[in-house]
């Protein structure tokens, strides 16, 4: 891996080691998404905390909106402040800290708590997507345009390994318990000690090696931190002509990452509950899926900086509308493990591939403010998508299948947007008013 200038302090570079280090991130924060939203916990509020009923589905994804909703309204302002302190590592370090202990917290969710459940979820995600957004605005620090994709999917890959050490470790850890007689009240609880564990321990390296290379901006005179804080998100918003191609792509995000955050918020509810998994059916599945996630990222991610990045986030697309198709129509077990593989593939490349372009579209003095609207706009659709699957599989009791095609929607719409976004107009753009 060549050393890639960084645009932050003069003579700085950043070392192969702490682009490592960066990544490394992503591979701890995995493990809270792949075992918390995807494959165990969220099963686990449906079927144990809320009893099965019939708006235990919609009282998962509505507590999921909510906590989406406060990262909606707090992550621009947060990027702000990070951009004019220079301090997304210190905020990266109190929002880690943040979602480990309301990942732990979880373990007291036993059947019937449901309120410890809401508000443990609520705070672990909230601290969860504003970390994810603070990480992300160290990526342009990191790498050139040209290599944004690369060392993107470099790490949404690495990520999906970590992903697959804490659902390994859970997943032994289930089958033993299962083994001994134990019901998902008694294992499931342990699971969110082990992630929040990992998590932790994970993290270490970025902390440790990882350098805040930005620096501090002047303010006003006269102005407080947090009113220059909303001052600069107002400018943003006022003057977003300057960016229409990063605009338009924020848009798009909204759509399609309605479509990725319903996958990922309700994948293993769906397998239990359309196809009839078991835990560790459903456990076995997700593994497999970040493996194919993982080469998904990889992949694509050396091959976006060479075919561009709007072709290869289309590409990504019409694999998410096939693989929407196939679960629709699946009736046997083969099939649904070829859409959920197909949808694996599809996850981590076209994650990394939309991060990716974000920190091409961005201007460099407001990194961290334009990933908050990044993180803003993913935050949107993880309120838009799955309470849109949590109230169709309400009003038609329990018709997941349907609930799953209407999913389709939001990736054709989002393919539809794509195409008006010029990804070299938007890049001189941001290099004009950086």
């Amino acid at each position: 891996m060549d050393d890639q200038r960084v645009n932050g302090r003069a003579g700085q570079v950043a070392r192969p080691l702490e682009i490592w280090a960066w990544a490394m991130y992503d591979f701890a924060n995995s493990g809270y998404t792949t075992v918390v939203l995807t494959a165990i916990f969220n099963a686990y509020f449906v079927a144990v905390v809320a009893g099965n009923t019939p708006w235990a589905t919609f009282a998962w994804t509505a507590t999921l909106s909510l906590s989406y909703l406060l990262v909606l309204v707090t992550a621009p302002v947060i990027g702000a402040y990070a951009d004019l302190r220079a301090c997304k590592k210190g905020l990266l370090a109190f929002t880690t800290v943040g979602c480990v202990l309301g990942t732990a917290a979880l373990a007291f969710a036993g059947p019937g708590d449901f309120a410890i459940a809401v508000a443990c979820v609520i705070v672990s995600n909230f601290f969860f997507c504003t970390g994810c957004d603070l990480v992300a605005a160290f990526l342009p620090e990191l790498a050139r345009g040209r290599n944004l994709g690369k060392v993107s999917g470099w790490g949404w890959s690495l990520g999906y390994v970590g992903g697959l050490l804490t659902l390994g470790a859970c997943l032994a850890y289930v089958s033993s318990a299962q083994a001994d007689g134990r019901g998902a009240a008694q294992f499931v609880p342990v699971t969110m000690l082990i992630t929040a564990a990992l998590f932790a321990l994970a993290s270490l390296p970025t902390f440790v090696i990882l350098r805040e290379r930005a620096l501090p901006q002047p303010l006003p005179p006269g102005a407080s931190l947090l009113a220059s804080a909303f001052a600069r998100l107002a400018d943003t918003l006022r003057h977003a002509a300057r960016y229409r191609d990063l605009r338009r792509f924020l848009v798009c995000i909204v759509f399609y990452q309605a479509g990725v955050q319903t996958v990922i918020t309700l994948a293993a509810i769906y397998a239990e509950q359309a196809m009839g998994f078991s835990t560790r059916d459903t456990l076995t599945l997700v593994l497999v899926v970040n493996v194919t996630a993982a080469l998904g990222a990889f992949f694509l991610g050396n091959v976006q900086d060479r075919i561009g990045h709007v072709p290869a986030i289309a590409l990504t697309l019409a694999g998410w509308i096939a693989t929407v198709l196939i679960v629709w129509a699946a009736d046997t077990r083969p099939l649904f493990w070829i859409a959920a593989n197909l949808a694996g593939l599809c996850l981590g490349a076209s994650q990394s591939a939309g991060r990716a372009l974000v920190g091409y579209l961005s201007p460099k003095a407001r990194r961290a403010e334009f990933f908050g609207l990044w993180g803003l706009a993913t935050n949107l659709s993880s309120i838009l998508g799955p309470i849109t699957y949590g109230a169709v599989s309400w009003i038609s009791h329990g018709n997941h299948r349907l609930a799953m095609l209407i999913t389709g929607v939001f990736f054709v719409a989002g393919l539809l947007l794509l195409y008006g976004v010029d990804a070299r107009r938007g890049r001189r753009a941001a290099l004009k008013n950086a």
